[in-house]
């Protein structure tokens, strides 16, 4: 009867648990569902929005740069909002966040559309920052997998938001504001999932933290040789997806291709990506370190990149961009989930998470602009290329330190 009694028990605290953690599944999906969207749907609508509101060139172009620029100032902060809060609790004031500067960004006039636009910067800057705490702590053997979700889950929405902008605002006829102001619904249900899991799970503010019977001091981390090879690959990826987002279809016209094919190559290198996006975080977790996976992203994206340097045939410089697509997809997603990997727990993942996100989105900030200069220096794409070989060299090298199976 007793034994009937625990195996009943057991039972029903698997059954909880096995709940529990599809429940944080979905959270965490919903959250890579809405931290792209808001940011990647405005591009298409850049110049219908300058155009209407009456902007200059540069004060449309600053729509686009705003979001980095608060992820830069942001992230290191993210960490103690989250041990004031929570982990769970900051990313659901993320989410309210965002969907506050959704609505306030889809009303048409000029301050509006920068205080709203800085406000989804901040939003999605702490959901960035304190996601992979979150994995962290809920699935500490499972980081590469979770990781693997989120990360292809917001590759997916953020590359069918660019598509969609257009439809939905010239196709369905709900103009620029109408058609911004959609995304507010995922946020919505990503903060009334957020809700039902913080009362469900109800956490400590203050994280319990024990290493080497010494407290974790987050400055610490700025002197770790292992923390700064982490955020130097988060960086050095962040520099040249930001580079390709922005410069990409020109390179491609300079080839020959027609401004439509230009464009539609640069979504094509979004979605061939995809697979590497989803697989790279699961294969570094199969692995005691990650440098072979590093070896192969870095050194695929720089040989795609040399493709481009040599020039050819239309077909063999669609094979170089696939090259590039898949490489980067992986890259992306494996800078994330080293997040998790090289950290011990949720507090360290949220502290390494803010110091990588905060300087590889001025990494990100900086490289189109760098990469632009060069081209309006040198009047061609040779040099500009040339540098970005250099960065995946750079890129590689910092790689195989953060790749190696250590903690900071």
């Amino acid at each position: 009867m007793e034994k009937n009694r625990a195996k009943a028990s057991n039972g029903l605290a698997e059954e909880a648990s096995s709940n529990k953690r599809m429940l944080y599944l979905i959270a965490i999906m919903v959250i890579g569902f809405n931290l792209r969207p808001a940011i990647t749907s405005v591009g298409p609508l850049l110049g219908t929005i300058r155009d209407q509101i009456g902007l200059e060139n540069w004060s449309a172009g600053t729509i686009t740069s705003l979001p980095l620029i608060a992820f830069a100032i942001v992230s290191p902060l993210a960490p103690k909002l989250g041990r004031k809060l929570g982990n769970e609790g900051a990313v659901l004031l993320g989410l309210i966040l965002l969907f506050a500067g959704i609505g306030t960004r889809s009303i048409p006039y000029t301050p509006t559309l920068f205080i709203g636009t800085a406000i989804i910067g901040v939003g999605i800057a702490v959901m960035n920052v304190l996601l992979p705490a979150v994995i962290k702590e809920k699935f500490p053997h499972k980081v590469g997998q979770m990781t693997s979700v989120y990360s292809t889950s917001m590759a997916i929405f953020a590359a069918t938001a660019s598509g969609l902008s257009v439809p939905l605002a010239k196709g369905a006829g709900l103009g620029w504001e109408l058609a911004l102001l959609s995304w507010a619904v995922l946020a919505l249900v990503g903060i009334i999932v957020w809700i039902f899991v913080i009362r469900q799970n109800p956490a400590p503010k203050e994280e319990q933290v024990e290493l080497s019977n010494k407290p974790f001091n987050d400055s610490n981390l700025w002197k770790s040789p292992l923390a700064w090879q982490v955020t130097l690959f988060m960086g050095l990826q962040s520099f040249i997806f930001y580079v390709m987002v922005s410069w990409l279809p020109e390179i491609m016209q300079s080839f020959g291709f027609s401004v439509s094919a230009a464009g539609w190559l640069l979504a094509y290198v979004q979605f061939v990506g995809l697979p590497s996006t989803f697989l790279a975080p699961v294969l570094a977790e199969k692995f005691s370190n990650q440098q072979g996976i590093v070896l192969g992203i870095s050194g695929g994206a720089a040989v795609g990149f040399i493709g481009l340097l040599i020039g050819g045939p239309l077909p063999l410089i669609f094979v170089w961009v696939t090259l590039i697509g898949v490489t980067f997809g992986g890259a992306i997603s494996l800078s994330l989930a080293m997040l998790g990997m090289r950290a011990r727990n949720g507090r360290q993942a949220g502290a390494l998470s803010g110091m990588a996100q905060s300087v590889g989105y001025i990494f990100a900030a900086i490289g189109p602009l760098f990469i632009g200069l060069l081209f309006d220096i040198t009047q061609a794409w040779s040099a500009p290329i040339i540098a970005i070989i250099v960065v995946c060299l750079l890129m590689m090298i910092a790689g195989l330190g953060a790749g190696r199976n250590k903690f900071v």
